[in-house]
């Protein structure tokens, strides 16, 4: 009979110790920040986070808005620029000026006039398809992905585009190109393609561009939602917009676990980079398009720009090199 309070005993430290987990668990949850509206954008279709460090802006994309937007970090002051073609992604150059990709090729873009020259198209032949999400590596390429418009499965590919607008193709085939960034020794490229759900590193050269030794290191739940838009912090962990799962969500490269999440108010998020003056505010796009009416009543600021000061900071994107 003497089982008897020792066993209750037991179970009650037990208790004790679920119950402080528990309360620990809470206090986690509840110590978690959270994205609020920084812009109320309701972009269809919200894209292409990023922060250009040397001119202290902000700038994203509405794909199916056919426009960009830029701001000095006041969502008072933003300026916004129709193309009326879709715009996969947009990145600044040495310059000042910028690279975009439209669906039907690679364009330099004037800040000011807003004129378009055309630099590479890669897809001519394939008018089905549009240019996606892209970045600039370390040594200021432009990678940039495309996607069909029609659904039409793995029928696009990831490019590198140089200085003087010669294209190579690097990953193929693809199905929808998103997510695209470098670790911080410059020796790896993390990279995306949602319908995989999941995220793949190459060992990357930085003097040719070249990348090799294919593997997947993260797994993203269905439960979690998709990955879309992807980032990189200043201790070398990824970030990675959650569609249709409302979060960003911060993995481990090494070890392809989740580290942490942060709600968004908005279900699709697309893509996310840091910023301010000390690189410490993340900031995220997101969409309106794929999110119903009912659910529009849960997230009415779908498509706006969020912000959160995540407890970590990132470092600088790479601007595109026009070698002149």
């Amino acid at each position: 009979m003497k089982w008897m309070p020792i066993c209750g005993l037991l179970l009650a430290l037990l208790a004790c110790t679920n119950t402080k987990e528990s309360k620990q668990k809470m206090e986690m949850t509840q110590s978690e920040p959270k994205a609020s509206l920084w812009f109320d954008g309701q972009n269809t279709l919200g894209e292409g986070a990023f922060w250009n460090a040397e001119t202290q802006e902000f700038i994203w994309v509405d794909i199916e808005g056919e426009a960009f937007f830029i701001s000095d970090g006041n969502p008072n002051n933003v300026r916004k620029v129709i193309l009326d073609k879709k715009i996969g992604t947009i990145v600044p150059d040495d310059k000042g000026n910028f690279v975009v990709a439209l669906e039907n090729g690679i364009f330099h873009i004037n800040r000011e006039s807003e004129a378009l020259s055309m630099l590479a198209n890669p897809e001519e032949s394939l008018p089905n398809n549009r240019m996606n999400d892209g970045k600039c590596d370390p040594a200021g390429r432009l990678w940039v992905g495309s996607m069909s418009m029609k659904n039409e499965g793995a029928v696009g590919a990831l490019y590198r585009v140089e200085a003087d607008g010669s294209t190579e193709k690097m990953v193929s085939p693809v199905s929808i190109s998103n997510g695209i960034i470098w670790s911080l020794d410059q020796k790896t490229m993390y990279y995306i393609d949602t319908s995989l759900g999941n995220v793949r590193a190459y060992d990357y050269d930085k003097a040719s561009g070249d990348i090799s030794n294919e593997r997947v290191i993260i797994e993203v739940p269905d439960s979690l939602g998709y990955p879309d838009g992807m980032t990189i912090d200043a201790e070398g962990k990824l970030w990675i917009a959650l569609w249709n799962g409302h979060a960003v969500s911060r993995w481990d490269t090494e070890t392809g676990k989740l580290l942490q999440t942060i709600e968004v108010p908005a279900l699709n998020v697309t893509s996310c980079a840091f910023g301010g003056p000390d690189l410490a505010t993340l900031y995220i796009t997101s969409a309106r398009i794929g999110t119903s009416a009912e659910q529009l009543e849960t997230y009415p600021a779908a498509g706006g720009v969020f912000t959160v000061k995540p407890g970590v900071k990132g470092v600088p994107s790479p601007l595109f090199r026009s070698g002149e």
